[in-house]
């Protein structure tokens, strides 16, 4: 069977008026550093008559600057990419020391939002005790991902580590957000990651089912590893099917589009297809 997979992913916006829209910022490129081998990307935007310019920013993020001359009743953004999804052990990253001068772990290592309810959360299950950076930060993952119970939210925005806790529910971008919090308060940096999920949804008719979603989850920096990804949702390291698009310190840096707009009635609607790609 083929470790090669195909992703096309449509984000249409629709407004009830023409708009004047400022530049858009998009965020749907894989990241340079990501583990699983992109074999090709392309996007494709409407409608046509505008500026694109790419940017890598402080982060390493790649992204799309587009700016429309004309106003627009609609916008369109269509990803394809191939991603080979052969599995790798997540464990046998390791980081030279040449390799640390470069990573930027200030930014990532701010005042974590931590209050009462995270400092009672973290006494019930204490880590930093053996030294064990990333033994403790697997065990916290995990222990997130059985106390929370997953949500779907379609609302924008994140809770706060302290909200998500009281509820005992969140969703990816929720959990993960507390799992960064809660590293930084341990004393270690992380960030926040914005990215696809391309898993196996079974079989139907005999053959293999695909799902691919956008997927929030947590990096951390571990002493001779660099940043491993952990993944609340599932208490698992993040591994071949999580492909970053954007990291940075706050949730808002990794918005997958950005971007000011005139007053309106918007609304919009997402699609993702993937496929195993036979040759």
């Amino acid at each position: 069977m083929s470790s090669q997979v195909t992703l096309l992913h449509r984000t249409c916006y629709r407004y009830d008026r023409p708009v004047t829209m400022g530049t858009q910022t998009i965020r749907l490129r894989p990241m340079e550093t990501c583990r699983t081998p992109i074999e090709s990307y392309g996007m494709h935007i409407r409608p046509e008559g505008f500026n694109l310019k790419w940017e890598r920013d402080s982060c390493g993020n790649d992204v799309a600057c587009v700016g429309f001359w004309d106003r627009l009743t609609h916008f369109d953004i269509e990803v394809s990419l191939v991603a080979d999804m052969t599995a790798y052990d997540p464990l046998l990253q390791t980081l030279s020391p040449d390799d640390r001068s470069d990573m930027p772990l200030e930014e990532h290592s701010a005042p974590s939002e931590c209050g009462e309810e995270v400092r009672k959360f973290l006494s019930l299950y204490p880590a930093g005790i053996g030294g064990d950076t990333l033994g403790d930060m697997m065990a916290m993952n995990r222990c997130i991902a059985r106390t929370l119970d997953y949500q779907r939210r379609l609302e924008p925005g994140v809770w706060s580590p302290e909200e998500t806790l009281r509820r005992r529910v969140g969703s990816c971008r929720d959990s993960a957000w507390l799992l960064v919090n809660i590293a930084r308060h341990l004393g270690h940096a992380a960030r926040f990651v914005s990215g696809y999920l391309i898993q196996s949804a079974g079989m139907a008719d005999g053959a293999e089912v695909l799902s691919g979603e956008l997927h929030a989850w947590a990096q951390i920096f571990i002493p001779q590893r660099g940043w491993l990804g952990f993944d609340t949702t599932s208490g698992l390291l993040a591994g071949q099917g999580h492909i970053p698009l954007a990291v940075a310190a706050r949730p808002e840096d990794t918005a997958p589009v950005s971007g000011l707009l005139d007053r309106c009635e918007a609304t919009f609607n997402v699609c993702m297809k993937v496929e195993r790609l036979f040759t």
